[in-house]
């Protein structure tokens, strides 16, 4: 096998293509990175519809009918990772001086030691990006960035591909996957979560969820603009930055008698946000 670094029209395989498979494939494939070949999903149907989303590729539903490739990129649910490389390895389908990668946030590439032992080189790569519309950041992906981690012959073609597609690179240790991911967990889906107890919250307090919505969108937009612009002590606003804790132990009591989660919450808050108005009088 020649050297992948040199020549990045290889083949790449994908299994698994979901929404991150999808939106990578479709990245390699256009910028012309990797040549797109067999796309391996649980069923024909969803192969075919990411191979059309991709805009390239051979749609499989059975790994009997894959062939070896130069790359093959797991992006299947985290429970599979170990269970997908082993089977590749039964079916020999994971060459010497090929790269193996999966796309976990949470999973390290150590999850594929196995393939590592017989001269595989591997890597995981995570996109730190919103996934819930692949369509909208399939068009706008230039400048995402991209953490990855693994050996370092993975890592040299990984960062090569990425790079081509116009996209950033985080290197990060193995050891520091799941605190890594815990920040991606708290920028994006606790904050819609957040989001959706202040929306209960305003229906409770008896507004309709629509206008409850458009009563959080500047808030939250705003807010969210002040912390990348300004920093997020300065950004910081309300009771707590005000000092005004006894509204804040008022409010306390009410969320807490409404509704008991939402109370745990709120109280979970405090102690983080306190330190960060300490600092905002500071500035």
């Amino acid at each position: 096998m020649k050297s992948l670094t040199k020549n990045l029209t290889k083949s790449l395989t994908i299994i698994g293509a979901g929404k991150v498979g999808r939106v990578l494939g479709r990245q390699f494939a256009q910028h012309q990175v990797f040549t797109l070949g067999q796309v391996c999903n649980r069923s024909l149907l969803s192969a075919q519809q990411a191979v059309d989303f991709m805009g390239a590729g051979a749609a499989v539903n059975d790994m009997a009918q894959l062939q070896p490739a130069d790359i093959t990129m797991l992006t299947v649910p985290d429970d599979q990772i170990q269970v997908s490389c082993t089977a590749l390895l039964e079916r020999g389908l994971l060459l010497p001086g090929s790269v193996l990668f999966h796309c976990s946030g949470a999973k390290a590439s150590t999850e594929l030691a196995a393939a590592s032992v017989l001269g595989v080189h591997i890597a995981s790569l995570h996109p730190v990006r919103s996934f819930a519309d692949p369509a909208v950041l399939a068009a706008n992906f230039s400048g995402s960035i991209c953490s990855i981690e693994g050996d370092a012959a993975a890592l040299v073609i990984l960062s090569t591909a990425l790079a081509a597609i116009d996209a950033k690179v985080v290197e990060i240790q193995a050891e520091n996957k799941l605190l890594y991911h815990a920040g991606s967990v708290f920028a994006s889906n606790y904050l819609v979560t957040l989001i959706e107890t202040a929306l209960q919250a305003y229906q409770a307090a008896g507004i309709p969820r629509e206008t409850a919505l458009a009563m959080a969108q500047p808030l939250a937009t705003l807010s969210l603009e002040n912390v990348f612009k300004l920093g997020t002590a300065a950004a910081l606003t309300g009771p707590i930055a005000r000092g005004d804790m006894q509204t804040v132990g008022l409010q306390q009591q009410v969320v807490e008698h409404w509704d008991k989660a939402a109370g745990d919450l709120y109280q979970a808050f405090l102690p983080p946000t306190i330190e960060l108005a300490a600092r905002k009088k500071k500035l």
